[in-house]
């Protein structure tokens, strides 16, 4: 999820000034009712979880989202990667997705491949002009060839083990089974990637996406979920197309980002989301950002936290861990270390 380009500041301003928020408000017909309805999935989420699983932070409502799985360890968006999260103690594991020439959801951070993938060498002559290689150039069943590596230097071995890219339903069918042999309950937390990219490309991402969901019984409650973009138009869509699951809105850098984490911004968004996932640097910047989004009723899951790459002046990821937590109030974050994220809460938080 980082470093994701976000909405132009016209469409910001077209959401949510002037007419523009006059237009949100009657478009979804957003009820005080509508409002509970979400808020209340959000919290029967977090009881599902808390009582499959004796260690979670439950008691104060804190989740571990294992960002990309088990990232810290394996290599991201693998099954390895999301199984060994599951096993850490993760709360949610996400799924960052992309679709395929043949329209099928995969599990990849990028809309491109090469940097986490051996396409170059397995397709050289498959890039665009700009020397990129697309997964939506693909059908699923070039995808299938790949070997997934390591993306970053210092992590899992480049050249140690096979790893391929997963689909969706596969991720869906692994923590739901892992769910029904265990006897917890982890949820899932996706994202959509770049949904105006893959539209252009007439890969409209929503409905399909929202088809899956439904499918595998995420419509009913039973399952804890939170959908999450960088952009606001696909939340939008997913609204008027009857979702009913919890959505956060990611929070990069720069204007647009910026006009929405002010108070009237994130009073705006709390009437189309449930949470918001800042970059946690804005919450350092800001601390108000954690009492304003409460206070709008929306949750707050920054990201990332890596234990390899510390902010200046911080000594380890616990201690980053105590200052969100603690002293800032966060009610989760994105990690790819799920493992010690659950032993310090389980030691600090129960």
């Amino acid at each position: 999820m980082d470093g994701l380009p976000g909405p132009s500041p016209g469409s910001w301003q077209n959401d949510f000034d002037g007419q523009g928020a006059r237009s949100m408000e009657s478009k979804g017909e957003r009820s005080v009712q509508t409002r509970w309805r979400r808020r209340l999935q959000c919290l029967a989420a977090a009881f599902l979880v808390s009582v499959g699983s004796p260690s979670l932070g439950a008691d104060d409502g804190r989740i571990v989202i294992a960002h990309r799985g088990a990232s810290g360890y394996l290599p991201e968006h693998t099954l390895a990667a999301y199984a060994m999260a599951y096993a850490q103690g993760a709360d949610y594991i996400e799924p960052d997705l992309a679709r395929t020439r043949d329209g099928a959801f995969i599990c990849l951070h990028d809309i491109r491949l090469e940097a986490t993938t051996d396409v170059e060498s397995r397709f050289p002559d498959r890039h665009r002009a700009d020397g990129r290689w697309y997964a939506a150039d693909f059908d699923l069943a070039e995808i299938r060839q790949l070997r997934v590596h390591e993306r970053l230097e210092g992590r899992f071995p480049r050249q140690g083990a096979r790893f391929f890219v997963p689909t969706f339903e596969e991720m869906i069918e692994l923590v739901q089974g892992l769910n029904s042999s265990v006897g917890r309950t982890v949820g899932i937390y996706p994202e959509l990637k770049s949904p105006a990219w893959h539209r252009e490309q007439g890969l409209a991402m929503e409905e399909p996406f929202l088809e899956v969901m439904q499918r595998y019984g995420f419509y009913d409650g039973s399952a804890p979920v939170f959908v999450q973009s960088f952009e606001l138009a696909p939340l939008e869509r997913m609204r008027a197309l009857g979702s009913p699951l919890p959505q956060i809105m990611l929070m990069g850098r720069g204007p647009v980002f910026d006009a929405m984490a002010t108070r009237r911004g994130l009073a705006k968004l709390a009437e189309l989301v449930d949470g918001i996932g800042p970059a946690k640097e804005r919450l350092v910047e800001n601390p108000e950002l954690v009492t304003w989004a409460h206070s709008a009723g929306l949750l707050v899951h920054p990201y990332t936290f890596r234990a390899d790459s510390l902010p200046p002046g911080v000594e380890t990821l616990e201690d980053e861990l105590r200052s969100f937590f603690v002293d800032l109030g966060v009610d989760g974050l994105f990690t790819d270390f799920p493992d010690r994220a659950r032993v310090w809460i389980d030691r600090n938080l129960h």
